[in-house]
């Protein structure tokens, strides 16, 4: 559920202990309400103030020298070049809706980066490797989804981040790789992203909010794309947290129009600096 980067569900955890069970009853609270009651969909607005939700500098981390050359700026360009689009799907993977969303892909001969939460991919490895299988990527969503963990001890955010990789990869097996971090919410810090890039996962943000969380409908979804792609090549679905029917009908439309617009998919840039005119050009809440 990594809705708008800058106002997210308020959904903390204790702790992490018998992960599955935990993360059933923390993603319930996180998907349905917020602190004050209202709808987690009512949320995800824009949330000024918040901590380097952007990405675009003035924060004040340790400066980075991590292995592997990941930097810890949050990765918006495509591998692809300045026309891809990179195709990123949230919160599984999902028994129901997973399979549908890898089948739309493999339809449009399309690789996607695949944001998971790392209780949902102990409990579905088959699909975490038919994910990889597929040659699609692997992205860390944590261990809770909780959207507010940009305002949580450091050493919360390490468990959060570095337990979900842990559980993402035993899945996968065969030495498979989590590749990106993607903050719940967009609630990125200094601190998460060093740990994340420390750990060879680039800081992973998005341009496009589809919006399909919210079901809006499947012409919705669809014009989204067609509205925001202008911000930036990064769009963002979910295959996770309720019924994706939506998602899979509008992904499956957004790929033809791709194609028709002879815009090539591709993977977010892990080693190389983001694009600077892509930074330029994002919305406030797209990132």
């Amino acid at each position: 559920m990594a809705r708008a980067n800058n106002k997210g569900v308020r959904a903390g955890v204790a702790g992490v202990a018998s992960a599955t069970a935990v993360a059933a009853a923390v993603w319930g609270a996180a998907a349905l309400f917020g602190p004050d009651g209202t709808a987690a969909s009512q949320q995800n607005v824009a949330r000024p103030g918040a901590t380097d939700h952007s990405g675009r500098g003035g924060d004040d981390g340790r400066p980075g020298q991590q292995p592997q050359g990941i930097p810890e700026g949050i990765a918006h360009a495509s591998e692809g070049g300045g026309n891809a689009v990179n195709v990123t799907i949230d919160d599984g993977p999902d028994p129901r809706w997973t399979p549908k969303v890898l089948d739309v892909l493999r339809r449009h001969d399309v690789k996607a980066t695949f944001c998971m939460v790392g209780p949902q991919a102990k409990a579905h490895p088959d699909l975490v490797k038919k994910v990889v299988a597929d040659g699609h990527r692997l992205c860390d969503h944590t261990m809770n989804h909780d959207t507010a963990m940009d305002k949580k001890p450091v050493a919360y955010q390490e468990q959060q981040i570095l337990e979900a990789k842990k559980l993402i990869e035993e899945a996968a097996g065969g030495g498979a790789k989590v590749e990106y971090y993607r903050a719940p919410g967009g609630a990125f810090t200094p601190d998460s992203r060093r740990i994340a890039a420390a750990h060879g996962m680039r800081p992973l943000g998005w341009n496009v909010d589809t919006k399909d969380f919210d079901k809006p409908g499947t012409a919705a979804i669809v014009n989204a794309v067609k509205r925001e792609i202008g911000n930036g090549p990064t769009v963002l679905f979910h295959d996770g947290g309720g019924n994706r029917a939506q998602t899979v009908d509008a992904l499956g439309q957004v790929l033809t129009w791709l194609k028709e617009q002879g815009r090539p998919t591709g993977f977010p840039v892990r080693t190389a600096p983001d694009n600077p005119d892509i930074d330029a050009a994002d919305a406030p809440d797209a990132s």
